[in-house]
């Protein structure tokens, strides 16, 4: 059980370093650098539901701010699920 608890802490982690990469990325990269293009292969499904409900708000995107919100209080949820 301990190590089902350390994957999904550890893919959360990931998944939010993923999305710190990718809107760090977005300033500096390309759209079709090969790195910043697969990066946005994982992140952007993820995104595009956060952004349909909320959309950017002039030049300000906060659909990563809630998706690395949304991440942790579901590890979160699950993690004391299977505590408990």
């Amino acid at each position: 059980m301990n190590s089902l608890i350390y994957i999904i802490d550890a893919l959360s982690n990931v998944l939010v370093v993923l999305v710190v990469v990718s809107v760090i990325l977005s300033y500096f990269m390309d759209p079709y650098h090969p790195i910043r293009s697969g990066v946005d292969r994982i992140v952007d499904p993820m995104l595009a539901p956060i952004r349909r409900v909320i959309p950017p708000l002039g030049m300000f995107d906060f659909s990563p701010l809630i998706l690395i919100i949304l991440i942790q209080l579901i590890s979160n949820l699950i993690i004391r699920f299977l505590i408990a």
